[in-house]
């Protein structure tokens, strides 16, 4: 081991790629896409560095065409649950014990091979799979991913730089430990770089860790195990353990050796996994941790001096790219009756040259949402508002799930701000637009800030720089990523960290150094040069 001062390479975001027409970046792309359409791959758990096959199967599904099976993944039910546990406390001293320059060399490799070998690939993965087009994919699996792992190895090396003040005669020094027992890392299928984050950053800092990913990013999840295998991760620090929730949560929940929890998903489940650990807490060798990026119901707010143009883009863009399927999309919207006229007819027009289909055609610039559940959800939706004295439909519409899970890109005019797609989360491609009178600011502002009990996105259009200042302060505790100007969305690792409160989590903000500390049990060390040899203090003399 080196007695140097190591640094890691000082990170920069990695360059999204544009895939234009007639480029390399997209002919290959494309290339690997027809291979892997041609191919049906055998998916198994991955256990202590092992692969695990379980008498459960299910099918990985393109949702755009739902017929076609891209693999068929292993279940993993309770005597897996168990396997990982001791594949990870197996691994936990040797792994903790390594040199942190030697963990985080590992991420860096990571990083690089996906950068360069398995770009395609983990792209490809995430438009087959999860149904996004090539741009949603390269921003989320390609160089959002990237990112994490090479700035998060730069905040660790932040984190053990950070040591505190030591007078005359003393050392102190602050020891930044791994966490006692096993970290459960619970992923979603709507980001490939949140799905390889959520496990990778516990283990970057030394703790292992059960990682279940979401059954319907199976497809993905199976390259990204591969990316840190060959990256050199040793065996039991990531399990993979795709299951149901309800063996995880009956499994792994209750154990002693559970020291957290790294979630995003459903507010609902979050809160079921918040109870169970309440309820467990006499039993655990320490308090978990309880990290989790839930729900979001996210606005736009529009004042009269925004720019029209801007803001019809902004709820296209921010609503409707990946189906509004992001935790980030906009799906409410306050919009001044003044210029309502306006955004309107540009955002109308323009969603009449919107494409959707197969992400294979890379004109489509909406895809299939995820699965059959979410196609019902929001359709239900759709038909509440098309049958409501409180909204019309003025775009879209249409669902159709024959083939694929295919939902039109839907605008809602709401006549209350309490109308229930005004309110509820949503999670597809459906924008509620409430139209406010101009005179009614405050009031406004009110109800997008209460009515609703998310507060993860938001995003204000104005011009008038009063009105910024006045909406930025009136909207502060409204959404924990706050856009002025812009869509809601397309946070990127080190500009903006990502994570919001109330009912949209624990804000502990992925992509900067907070979201390590929570992996992290701090050890304070007091070195004394020359202790005292006199148990007695100057106060006690008489003299």
């Amino acid at each position: 081991m080196s007695d140097a001062m190591i640094k890691v390479p000082a990170p920069i975001n990695e360059p999204v790629r544009g895939y234009e027409p007639g480029s390399a970046q997209r002919e290959s792309l494309k290339r690997r896409l027809d291979t892997m359409a041609k191919e049906r791959l055998e998916i198994p758990c991955h256990i202590g560095g092992k692969d695990v096959r379980t008498a459960t199967k299910k099918q990985a599904i393109m949702p755009h065409d739902h017929k076609h099976v891209l693999g068929d993944f292993y279940v993993a039910g309770k005597e897996e649950m168990h396997m990982a546990v001791q594949a990870a406390l197996k691994a936990k001293p040797a792994w903790e014990a390594l040199p942190w320059q030697e963990r985080v060399a590992i991420f860096l490799k990571a990083a690089d091979l996906l950068a360069g070998p398995y770009r395609d690939l983990l792209n490809g993965a995430t438009m087959l799979g999860q149904s996004k087009t090539a741009f949603q994919a390269e921003i989320d699996a390609a160089a959002e991913l990237i990112d994490f792992f090479r700035f998060n190895a730069h905040f660790y090396q932040q984190i053990l730089e950070v040591q505190p003040y030591s007078p005359a005669g003393t050392w102190n020094q602050m020891d930044y430990r791994p966490l006692e027992g096993f970290v459960l890392a619970i992923t979603p299928f709507n980001f490939t770089s949140i799905a390889g984050n959520l496990p990778a950053t516990p283990a970057l800092v030394g703790n292992t860790v059960i990682w279940k990913p979401s059954t319907t990013q199976m497809y993905s999840a199976h390259f990204i195990m591969q990316i840190l295998r060959e990256a050199g991760l040793p065996a039991g620090v990531i399990n993979m353990v795709p299951s149901a929730g309800s063996v995880l949560g009956d499994t792994l929940l209750p154990m002693r050796d559970l020291a957290g929890v790294h979630f995003t998903g459903s507010t609902a489940v979050f809160n079921n996994i918040w109870r169970t650990v309440g309820q467990n807490l006499d039993h655990y060798r320490g308090y978990p941790r309880l990290v989790g990026e839930t729900g979001g119901k996210d606005f736009i707010f529009v004042h009269a001096s925004a720019d029209s143009e801007a803001v019809a883009v902004a709820m296209l863009r921010g609503a409707f790219e990946f189906q509004g399927q992001k935790c980030s999309a906009a799906s409410r919207a306050y919009v001044p009756k003044s210029l309502w006229g306006k955004i309107q007819e540009k955002l109308l027009a323009d969603l009449k040259t919107v494409k959707m289909g197969d992400p294979r055609d890379f004109s489509n610039f909406v895809n299939a949402v995820i699965d059959e559940k979410a196609f019902n959800k929001i359709s239900d939706y759709i038909e509440h508002a098309r049958n409501s004295t409180e909204a019309k439909i003025i775009a879209g519409g249409k669902c159709d799930s024959s083939n694929g899970y295919f939902i039109e890109p839907t605008v809602i005019q709401a006549t209350s701000p309490k109308y229930r797609s005004m309110v509820e989360e949503i999670f597809g491609p459906v924008l509620t637009v409430y139209v406010y009178e101009d005179d009614k600011l405050d009031e406004t502002l009110r109800a997008c800030d209460e009515d609703s009990p998310y507060g993860l996105t938001g995003a204000v259009f104005a011009r008038d720089r009063y009105a910024v200042q006045y909406m930025n302060q009136r909207l502060r505790h409204a959404a924990g990523n706050f856009y002025i100007n812009d869509k809601p969305t397309g946070a990127v690792v080190g500009q903006q960290p990502f994570g919001g409160a109330r009912a949209s989590g624990t804000d502990d903000k992925a992509g900067s150094h907070l979201n390590l500390y929570r992996w992290l049990a701090a050890r304070s060390i007091k070195e004394t040069f020359v202790p005292p040899k006199d148990y007695r203090y100057p106060f006690l003399s008489e003299k």
